[in-house]
């Protein structure tokens, strides 16, 4: 349970490396759903950071399986006062051995690393990977049209090292020889752009959250970046307009991927390919802000409701499959049996694939607005909702509706100082999409809930605001 530092990377190392499984703890989570992951995967040791103490002394109390706890600090930093039983000073250990280990000699499909997603209905479920899995997906994830990570590099993984491993970035770097930044749990816009700028970072990735924070830093203050040249957006659809001003203000190629704790988890990435390479700016950002390409190792199709498969058209709308040589077989401890459909793992993403192999995510299959019969996609609507100048971060829900079930509502949180009303973001639509799908209505809030890997929590806005249109109809009646 620690944030992106060089013990937590020693840890990704060692502990795999000697035969026991990694298991990264997200301390982002609700206290029972940690409760339950540790008890569930049978954890015995916890290493964690001392900003996490308070998680972990609760942890403690309803946890029987761990037997000791390791601080990642040294002796002059280790807390006075705590709760913990058998508790280490990680430091004092290093030093107590030898620099000689004797690495053990491990059958590649032996287990090597252990996360659990949320993203599932009912209790988080575990993915094992094997060390086979993990070292293919590396390959993988470094080549050309995937990551494109090289010697030459200097790698800042934003994203956290206890959500999927990073995105394999801890395994990538290392293997290519690149450099490695590791930000700590210092992750706002000035923090970051000034160890971007100090260590002459090239390549950075992270969802897109964290980039707005970057971003706004950088155009507040009217600063540029002077190496990185290009970034790994993913965790959920980067907006148009960010995709649009890392390349146009800032000289940043973005790479957008995709993937799932199921799949280790890269799947795409939106790498051009060369006839795309002349092309104008716009529709650079067209190519880029589909989620991309499989990399080499995954299949993908697009299934309708009764599972044929649909053609790469760019218009087709259907539900993602995906399989691989790192895409799960079973849950941990066969968690809800298996979830394979014909030997491939329904992803739970609405997708369209285009005649180059592009996929472009529509919607998640629970977040699709459905109107009359007709499916309209949310991601297309806050994508266009996110490049109005106004507009900091937008999520469209289904709305509960007397005549066409459900229509699309529009949440919005406006950038600070600015303005808008909401008839004008609904004109802004005008021209851009069929009309019947404009949102019927735009919430303006102070901000919008995000799970602990930063995406935006729609399930609680559909609860706040799914009646909101049924009393807006009434009062107009």
């Amino acid at each position: 349970m620690a944030w992106n530092h060089h013990r937590h990377l020693e840890l990704y190392y060692a502990v795999s490396g000697s035969g026991a499984v990694l298991h990264t703890f997200n301390p982002r989570l609700h206290a029972d759903q940690m409760a339950y992951i540790a008890n569930h995967a049978n954890d015995q040791i916890l290493f964690f950071d001392l900003s996490f103490l308070t998680q972990v002394q609760a942890l403690a109390q309803r946890n029987q399986s761990i037997k000791t706890y390791v601080a990642l600090t040294d002796r002059a930093h280790m807390p006075e006062a705590h709760s913990l039983p058998n508790l280490h000073c990680y430091e004092d250990l290093l030093d107590a051995e030898t620099d000689g280990f004797q690495w053990p000699d491990l059958d590649e499909t032996s287990a090597s690393s252990l996360c659990y997603t949320s993203g599932t209905t009912g209790n988080p479920k575990g993915v094992l990977y094997s060390h086979r899995s993990t070292v293919l997906h590396c390959y993988a994830a470094a080549l050309p049209d995937a990551l494109l990570g090289s010697a030459k590099d200097t790698i800042l993984p934003v994203v956290p090292m206890f959500h999927v491993n990073a995105w394999g970035l801890p395994y990538m770097a290392c293997m290519v020889g690149a450099k490695l930044v590791l930000p700590g749990p210092w992750l706002d816009g000035k923090s970051l752009f000034e160890l971007i700028e100090s260590e002459g970072v090239t390549l950075s990735a992270g969802v897109p959250t964290v980039w707005q924070g970057l971003l706004g830093h950088a155009e507040s203050h009217r600063l540029g970046f002077s190496t990185m040249t290009r970034t790994i957006i993913g965790g959920s659809a980067c907006p148009l307009e960010m995709i649009r001003s890392f390349d146009e203000d800032y000289g940043v190629q973005v790479i957008q991927g995709w993937g799932m704790t199921e799949t280790s988890p890269l799947g795409t990435t939106s790498a051009f390919k060369g006839k795309h390479l002349h092309l104008p700016k716009a529709q650079h950002h067209a190519v880029q802000a589909k989620q991309g390409r499989g990399v080499f190792g995954i299949e993908m199709k697009i299934v309708d409701r009764e599972g044929a498969e649909l053609p790469w058209n760019d218009q087709s709308v259907g539900d993602l499959m995906v399989r691989g040589s790192w895409v799960l077989r079973a849950y941990f401890k066969d968690e809800g049996g298996s979830p394979l459909v014909d030997g491939w793992f329904p992803t739970g993403d609405v997708a369209r694939i285009d005649a180059d192999g592009y996929m472009q995510i529509t919607d998640r299959s629970k977040d699709v607005i459905k109107s009359g019969g007709e499916w309209i996609g949310s991601i297309d609507l806050e994508n266009i909702a996110m490049s109005h100048p106004a507009v900091a971060t937008a999520a469209c829900i289904a709305a509960r509706h007397p005549k066409w079930d459900e229509r699309p509502l529009l949440i919005v949180v406006k950038k600070t100082g600015a303005e808008v009303t909401a008839q004008a973001l609904l004109d802004f639509f005008e021209g851009k999409i069929a009309k019947w799908w404009t949102p019927d209505d735009v919430v303006f809030v102070s901000s919008i809930p995000l799970g602990a890997t930063g995406k935006m929590l729609k399930g609680e806005l559909r609860q706040q605001y799914a009646n909101h249109l049924l009393g807006e109809v009434a009062a107009n009646a």
